[in-house]
């Protein structure tokens, strides 16, 4: 075997050891690009999209990020009995939150952009390895008390 031989076989095999992907630190913004509360009448729902947040900060299947939509058109509904604003916040996650743009609110931005889908036991254990997310001090920073 040529030297060449030798170093090209020892370059696939870092390639095929290589880390999988690191999920990055929870962060949320709150209701990204969308109000968090009615500043008229005092209603809020930020506390509603950090926890939509964390779901799309984890990411995963299409089914589970639908479900996460539901649960915040659900939460914002329950907060404001507003069902248009409820499902204007929907349909304006629905539209933007898709893995497939490059922002900093898509489906599973805890993860680097455009990766290969992870296997669901791979995801679980970074998201356990992270820990537990101090949701509710994300809370207080993005939403007041």
């Amino acid at each position: 075997m040529t030297r060449s031989q030798t170093l090209f076989g020892i370059v696939l095999l870092l390639a095929a050891c290589a880390r999988p992907p690191r999920l990055q630190p929870f962060t949320s913004d709150g209701c990204s690009l969308f109000p968090d509360q009615d500043y008229q009448s005092g209603q809020t729902w930020c506390d509603c999209c950090i926890v939509h947040d964390y779901a799309y900060w984890k990411g995963g299947p299409d089914s589970l990020r639908l479900e996460a939509d539901q649960g915040l058109r659900a939460c914002v509904l329950a907060r404001t009995g507003d069902s248009t604003l409820a499902m204007a916040v929907f349909r304006g996650t629905r539209a933007g939150g898709s893995s497939y743009f490059p922002t900093w609110y898509r489906w599973g931005y805890g993860w680097p952009y455009r990766m290969k889908p992870i296997p669901d036991s791979a995801r679980r254990e970074e998201v356990r390895k992270k820990g537990d997310v101090d949701l509710a001090a994300a809370k207080r920073k993005n939403c007041g008390n």
